[in-house]
C-alpha cells in the first residue's frame, strides 16, 4: 500500500488556502486599525510616525553625503582642475 500524495497534496493545500482566506477576512487593514483608535492613541501614532520619518530623512541626508563622489577626491584635485 502506497502513500496517497496526491490525496494529501490537495488536503494541505485546501487547508493553507482555507487558512488564507479566513486570516484575509478576520485581520483588519491597517488603515481600518488607525481609523477604529482613540484620538489620543492616534496622536501618539502621528507623533512616532512623524519622528521616525525624521530620523529616516536625517540617516538619508548622511547616505547621500557619503555617496558624493566629490567628497572622496583629495582637496588638492579641485584646485588642478581650475587652472
Amino acid at each position: 500500500m502506497s502513500f496517497p500524495w496526491f490525496r494529501m497534496t490537495l488536503l494541505g493545500g485546501g487547508l493553507m488556502g482555507m487558512g488564507y482566506l479566513l486570516m484575509r477576512a478576520t485581520v483588519p487593514t491597517p488603515e481600518q486599525t488607525y481609523a477604529a483608535m482613540a484620538p489620543d492613541l492616534r496622536r501618539k501614532v502621528d507623533a512616532h510616525r512623524a519622528a521616525r520619518l525624521t530620523q529616516e530623512q536625517t540617516i538619508k541626508r548622511q547616505i547621500d553625503a557619503q555617496s558624493d563622489p566629490d567628497a572622496e577626491k583629495p582637496i588638492w584635485a579641485n584646485r588642478q582642475d581650475q587652472q
